[in-house]
């Protein structure tokens, strides 16, 4: 069975004050996190605080993205071996935001996914599909360039170090919610996709969150449907009280 796994994305939001008493609230209230793995993805300027702060809690840190290329004259740019110098274990990417409001494609995406696996990081890659094309019935075709594309080149052996996260683009920040039966057909469908572009053995083992207004209203529905892994969460990681009764949720399922 495969451990549930419950990550925050804190996107642009927060200051260095308000980062450390979130990263110490989640310290202080993980408790037991044997049945369920937990992770936030701060800002990149906040890494190190909240890596620190976090310390032997056992919440994990990543990067909520992470450049192409290992190092060089690209400025503005976070290398893996930076945000892994700093405390990040994990990064984001392929995420709606990267794609749809700067322009990341597949190509990209891949890269990024690749340079992370090579700077010994963990990845979550993003997947999923705009109102219009759920609209038009071309969710699965989307989902199955993304997947494809974002994952091409990767071996078997690298799969035990990425999870998939779905995240239809009309469920993120808009309170509009996937059915607990939308996100089963979807994750179960990227399942399927996994299971032919690797052994089954090696696509088992892959964990594929839900992301899209994810809240502990709804987290014990959605990580209930069958194949939903876990959840990718916005705007409700950014308080204590919502991202640990998500985590809760997971906790009980698991």
């Amino acid at each position: 069975m495969r451990t549930p796994y419950v990550a925050g994305n804190w996107k642009m939001n927060l200051d260095r004050r308000r980062a450390f008493e979130l990263a110490e609230a989640l310290r202080n209230r993980a408790g037991d996190l044997s049945s369920v793995d937990v992770a936030v993805a701060p800002p990149f300027v906040y890494l190190e605080l909240v890596a620190q702060t976090l310390g032997k809690s056992g919440v994990r840190v990543g990067s909520q993205d992470v450049c192409d290329r290992a190092e060089g004259a690209f400025t503005g740019e976070v290398s893996a071996a930076m945000v892994r110098d700093v405390g990040a274990r994990f990064a984001i990417v392929g995420h709606s935001e990267r794609r749809h409001v700067y322009g990341e494609d597949d190509a990209l995406t891949n890269a990024k996914l690749r340079a992370a696996l090579e700077g010994d990081l963990d990845v979550i890659l993003c997947v999923g599909e705009l109102l219009e094309e759920r609209d038009a019935g071309r969710t699965e075709a989307v989902v199955r360039e993304q997947l494809q594309g974002g994952l091409d080149g990767v071996t078997s052996e690298q799969m035990a170090r990425v999870t998939v996260a779905y995240e239809p683009v009309w469920a993120i920040g808009t309170g509009r919610t996937a059915s607990p039966e939308q996100a089963s057909e979807v994750h179960l469908y990227l399942r399927g996709l996994l299971e032919g572009l690797y052994e089954a053995r090696v696509a088992d083992g892959v964990r594929i969150q839900y992301g899209g207004s994810v809240k502990p209203g709804n987290a014990a529905e959605l990580l209930s449907a069958p194949g939903v892994d876990g959840a990718l969460v916005g705007g409700a990681a950014l308080t204590a009280d919502d991202f640990m009764g998500i985590v809760d949720a997971a906790r009980a399922r698991g």
